[in-house]
């Protein structure tokens, strides 16, 4: 119950619809007692002395106990669905604001498909056992409570003996639980990486594709569902060996209550209204322990599901705002950017970058070229506050960088990620997002600056036009110049351009640079490139390698020094510099 103690401050606003859902089903439980009464005086008042006067009444009394219960139940059903839906959007609502604001460290590692089967099969099954499972698992309690008075009532030494293989009941009930819960917790571990197998065979079909890999797809795929396919059938096998065992014990005590009672009828100890009304109440007791194993796997379902949804909520942020954070004036923000002595790892790794100074001034462009994993993105992660520092201090215009709130620092920073995502939306609304109340003009302005407007003027409806999932119908240089214009839009004090223009051609490349010379001007700028075209513009150039800058200076420096730059710099301009010593041999 630990679980749903930590869940109850989602449903604690509707706490009330719990309790009368709860009370509403423990009153239908005890108005279904008088039936067998009725039936009792039907046989024993009735049909034996043969006052058969009295038996459209009893008609009629049990026509309106069985709408009185209907009723009851109905209060039950509807209390239960409505306490079930608030529960599921509040936990909705909590998951997916939990998802937002959780760092950049555990979508390191988190899986779309898992968090997706979380918030949907995992949440589904909370909601079904908040909303009815609990009252009905609460209702085996007063159906036995209930049934056992009314049978002391009649014949307190039959009702003894009948009740003697319920102990046996309760005690396979909870050794099925025992079993059922790891099972059904390992169930919905493969049903998320069968679920998680399926998001990334969709998102990556193209790469499938290209690679002729449908057959391995297809193998992975049913590795996964073989996995799922086992915990299927051992769960059901638990539940086949555990129906066969309740009904032989229920049966026991039919078989007892119809030997005893029927010779205690025989010697004029008890009557026949009395042992038909004693058998309909036996079953008040044997379906709920019958059933006990039902409700148990509901309540291990919502508990395994539970368990999952509080993984999410739980999750320590580990990018947190100090209790006195600053808020960052837009107007007043300078974009000085100071790195002093900075390292940071990823967990337990190798340290990504080692003892990181520079000192960007405002308006100052500040490039970065190494290899892949040499720092250079993490570099910019870290002054986005994506992750804290190990050790040695970021400043924003002189204040240290985990002095400001979290989403006011972001607010000045604008970033061109090299893997460009778009949402499933029209071309305008991928610009503006973000942005409140943008005119068209402005939106137009930002996409020539990125070389954008013409082709989105090509298209069917221009900046109405909605693109694919991820940006799909538009080449890599299209989302590219688009996320450019969104930056821009954005009008940041700092903007960070990483390999910003590496999906498109020299040309275009050319073009947005020219551009970028008036966007950059009075912002603090960072470039990541492969290319040196893109930096050799930069006040300062560092090169970076295994985390630690090996070159830093100006383009017209760097290129006269051997080294790194200089290595990429011959690379890149081989045939530009054939052509040069060719004429100088002429």
């Amino acid at each position: 119950m630990e679980v749903l103690r930590q869940l109850r401050r989602y449903y604690q606003e509707r706490m009330s619809y719990l309790v009368l859902s709860i009370l509403c089903l423990a009153a239908a439980t005890a108005v279904g007692l008088i039936t067998p009464n009725l039936l009792r005086i039907l046989i024993d008042d009735a049909i034996v002395p043969g006052d058969f006067e009295r038996v459209p009444m009893l008609a009629i009394t049990v026509l309106i106990v069985v709408i009185f219960k209907g009723l009851l139940q109905f209060a039950h059903g509807f209390f239960g669905g409505r306490l079930g839906n608030f529960l599921a959007y509040k936990l909705r609502n909590a998951c997916y604001e939990k998802l937002q604001f959780l760092s950049f460290r555990y979508y390191d590692k988190a899986k779309t498909g898992d968090l997706m089967s979380r918030l949907t099969g995992d949440l589904e099954a909370i909601r079904n056992f908040i909303g009815f499972g609990f009252a009905q698992l609460l209702n085996v309690f007063f159906m036995v409570l209930f049934g056992c008075i009314a049978m002391f009532s009649i014949n307190w030494q039959l009702t003894l003996v009948t009740l003697i293989s319920m102990p046996f009941l309760a005690a396979v009930a909870l050794r099925f639980e025992s079993k059922v819960h790891p099972a059904f917790q390992e169930m919905r571990l493969a049903l998320s990486s069968l679920t998680t197998a399926v998001q990334e065979n969709i998102t990556g079909v193209r790469t499938v594709k290209s690679f002729a890999r449908e057959d391995f797809e297809v193998d992975k795929f049913s590795d996964r569902n073989e996995r799922y396919k086992v915990n299927q059938i051992f769960a059901s096998s638990l539940w086949s060996k555990f129906f066969p065992v309740m009904e032989l014990l229920a049966s026991v005590s039919v078989a007892i209550l119809l030997g005893v009672g029927g010779s205690l009828v025989i010697h004029g100890k008890m009557s026949i209204g009395e042992l038909v009304a004693f058998f309909s109440l036996i079953w008040y007791i044997i379906g709920p322990m019958w059933g006990l194993g039902f409700h148990i796997n509901n309540y291990t379902q919502s508990k395994a599901s539970g368990e999952r949804v509080l993984e999410v909520l739980n999750q320590p942020i580990d990018v947190v705002d100090k209790e006195d954070a600053l808020e960052l004036d837009s107007y007043k923000v300078k974009g000085h950017v100071t790195f002093e002595h900075v390292t940071f790892a990823y967990g337990n790794k190798m340290p990504a970058v080692v003892d990181i100074n520079f000192d960007a001034k405002p308006g100052s462009v500040i490039g970065f070229l190494g290899g892949t994993g040499s720092g250079k993105s993490t570099i910019i992660q870290l002054m986005m506050r994506a992750y804290d520092v190990n050790s040695g201090t970021i400043k924003l215009d002189g204040i240290d960088i985990r002095d400001y709130a979290v989403q006011s620092l972001r607010s000045q920073i604008a970033t061109v990620f090299q893997e460009t995502f778009l949402f499933s939306s029209s071309i305008r609304n991928n610009i503006a997002y973000g942005i409140n109340n943008v005119t068209m003009e402005e939106v137009i302005r930002v996409a020539k600056l990125a070389k954008a407007h013409d082709f989105i003027m090509e298209m069917p409806d221009g900046y109405d036009t909605v693109v694919g999932e991820r940006g799909m119908g538009l080449s890599g240089g299209q989302k590219q110049r688009i996320a450019i214009a969104r930056a821009l839009l954005k009008n940041p004090r700092i903007l960070v351009l990483d390999d910003a223009t590496s999906a498109v051609d020299m040309e275009t490349e050319h073009e947005i640079q020219a551009g970028f010379q008036e966007v950059m001007k009075g912002r603090t700028t960072f470039i990541i490139a492969h290319r040196i075209s893109s930096l050799r513009h930069a006040d300062e150039i560092m090169v970076l390698d295994q985390g630690r800058v090996v070159q830093r200076g100006k383009h017209s420096e760097l290129i006269q020094v051997p080294g790194a730059y200089q290595d990429v710099y011959r690379i890149q301009y081989a045939d530009y510099l054939a052509k040069v010593n060719a004429g100088e041999r002429e």
